[in-house]
């Protein structure tokens, strides 16, 4: 007897997923497309006649457990029944739907519609008279909750923060960083399709000046030269190794310093109007490739940007 009535139960559960799965898109999918055409109000005339009909479908599929749920005993309690089922069903879809919004992880379009049912069938379960069918559907709500609230959204930031990550690696041959002079950090970087840019402020920004740019690129072919004629006020020379420097002196004293060095693959420039030419050597000798930690750092303090 017990196991005639598991099996009606399990039945009766099952009746009521797949209604719902293979009803309840449909619907959906018929709402957004009336409301796409016409507005919201379009919407009206198929949700009128749409919801009656699935509370139907519900009812009838409460039929064979007649006997068993005392919802389910007459017509009048049936349909019931199957409204309580679908309001707490359609609760439970929207609540799928906020979690999927959100960008949690519900599987291929298949999956999704699948689960579609499964909120109706734990509602229809807590009607069964049982323990164990009531703790096995507190058991999915639980799972359902736990998934689409705290696993779920977790694994979507994961997600989230990986393609981030994978976007500023897609040239990695040009993320390179140099070491901050004394009394200075990072203060923006900026990583482009042809160059990477790295501003460094003091770290007391507001009660001390200072600049200096760092900008690492594609090497150029042929190196870089000197202008000819120079410009005036300034002075530009090129050593063996191909080191460029250029310092142009401005009417109230001050100098504008540049050093464009090549590194690898690469051509690293540096300038600087408070950095003297050893400070400027010393970015250009430590640069090295940006690191997980430290390209973790610029995203964990939004220092960093993506240019297209």
């Amino acid at each position: 007897m017990k196991s005639g009535r598991g099996a009606l139960t399990a039945l009766h559960l099952l009746l009521v997923w797949a209604a719902m799965a293979a009803v309840l898109p449909a619907l959906g999918f018929g709402l957004v497309l009336r409301a796409w055409g016409g507005g919201a109000a379009a919407t009206v005339p198929l949700f009128v006649l749409g919801v009656p009909l699935v509370v139907g479908l519900l009812a009838t599929a409460g039929i064979p457990m007649r006997t068993v749920v005392p919802l389910c005993s007459s017509v009048p309690r049936r349909l019931g029944w199957a409204t309580l089922v679908f309001v707490l069903g359609t609760l439970g879809v929207l609540a799928g739907l906020a979690a999927y919004d959100g960008g949690v992880d519900l599987g291929s379009a298949p999956t999704r519609i699948a689960l579609t049912g499964v909120p109706y069938a734990v509602a229809a379960a807590f009607f069964v008279p049982g323990r164990w069918v009531r703790l096995g559907a507190l058991a999915v709500l639980a799972a359902a909750v736990a998934y689409g609230g705290f696993v779920g959204p977790a694994q979507a930031r994961q997600r989230q923060h990986q393609a981030e990550v994978s976007r500023y690696r897609e040239h990695p041959e040009l993320l390179y960083l140099g070491a901050a002079p004394p009394g200075m950090q990072v203060s923006r970087a900026e990583a482009g399709p042809a160059s990477f840019s790295v501003d460094y402020r003091p770290v007391r920004e507001g009660y001390e000046s200072g600049y200096v740019g760092l900008t690492v690129r594609s090497a150029l072919t042929p190196p870089p030269r000197c202008p000819e004629p120079a410009e005036k006020g300034e002075t530009c020379t090129v050593d063996t190794h191909g080191e460029m420097l250029t310092v142009r002196e401005f009417p109230d004293g001050t100098r504008a310093v540049t050093l464009i060095r090549r590194h690898g693959n690469t051509e690293a420039e540096v300038s600087s109007q408070t950095l003297g030419e050893a400070g400027l050597r010393r970015v250009l000798n430590t640069l090295h490739p940006l690191s997980d930690t430290e390209l973790e750092a610029l995203m964990r303090e939004k220092k960093i940007d993506r240019r297209i």
